[in-house]
């Protein structure tokens, strides 16, 4: 039987009913036009693209994140990259315009995909909209990988994570400092994941390999 967890139209009233309490004008059009442009569109899970970033913009209101401009831009951080919209596009402000534009990863001309991580991280961490943004994209995504990524998507994405996120959410931490509690929050359930999902695949990989030498005994 299959188990529905999150429901799109629910997290939809419960956001808009929540900013239209709250003045957040940005993050009222944010959310009809991030339903309109994913409309169509599933996770690799197979559930509607929007859930992605519904379920996070109910994260963070849950955990204190309530600025206007911050669930502008989760609401509206895949537009851009997975559905072919420019940024002018957009209807919103220009603070949440940059903040989506550095969201969207892209390598560029004559560069490696490393050397795009390294300024695409970089990027983020000079938007605080763009920052938290990334961060809890990053607690969902490692949320929902298990059961979706093949094994050797799990190891690189646990690696990329050890790599750029973890040592970003300490830098936003320095710079934001304001944001501790929710930084908590989210690196507590980011590391609580990416290690359980880690040493799963550890014993895994032990014990297959115990299976192969008992085969040749």
């Amino acid at each position: 039987m299959e188990r529905t967890v999150f429901y799109p139209e629910k997290m939809y009233t419960y956001i808009r009913g929540y900013a239209s309490g709250a003045g957040m004008t940005q993050t009222l059009k944010a959310l009809s036009f991030a339903r309109d442009k994913h409309e169509g569109q599933t996770r690799k899970g197979g559930e509607p693209y929007i859930v992605h970033p519904l379920t996070m913009a109910c994260n963070a209101l849950s955990i204190g994140i309530r600025e206007d401009n911050i669930i502008a831009t989760i609401l509206l951080h895949d537009v851009c990259e997975d559905c072919g919209i420019s940024l002018e596009e957009l209807p919103v402000d220009d603070v949440v315009r940059r903040s989506v534009a550095l969201m969207t990863f892209r390598v560029m001309e004559g560069e490696t995909k490393e050397i795009a991580k390294n300024r695409y991280y970089n990027g983020i961490l000079e938007s605080r909209e763009a920052a938290i943004t990334k961060l809890v994209d990053r607690c969902h995504n490692v949320s929902c990988m298990a059961g979706t990524f093949s094994k050797e998507k799990l190891k690189a994405y646990i690696e990329e994570t050890r790599q750029y996120v973890l040592p970003l959410l300490r830098k936003i931490k320095q710079r934001y400092p304001d944001e501790a509690d929710a930084l908590f929050v989210l690196k507590y359930h980011i590391v609580s994941v990416v290690d359980s999902i880690d040493a799963m695949i550890q014993i895994y990989e032990k014990e297959a390999d115990t299976d192969k030498i008992e085969c040749f005994d």
